[in-house]
């Protein structure tokens, strides 16, 4: 498991990942604390990673189709 960034390092990395930092609830400022924004940056990460399984599972799906059309053209065209 990788070590989870801290300090100046956690939040240049959250801003890259479009994190906020800050919420301002009522007129009073909230900055996230360290705990926060590591869980944050981790699951923002993870969603990031995540996001490109579509790809996969719609390129999967599409072979099974043309498999499947394959199987049975071969059907066909062999009981003539």
């Amino acid at each position: 498991m990788k070590k989870l960034p801290q300090g100046e390092e956690l939040k240049k990395r959250a801003e890259e990942l479009g994190i906020p930092q800050e919420a301002d609830f009522r007129g009073t400022k909230y900055y996230a604390t360290d705990p926060v924004l590591q869980r944050r940056v981790q699951e923002a990460e993870g969603s990031r990673r995540e996001g490109w399984w579509w790809i996969f599972a719609l390129i999967s799906a599409i072979a099974s189709v043309g498999s499947a059309v394959a199987a049975i053209l071969a059907v066909c065209l062999r009981s003539k």
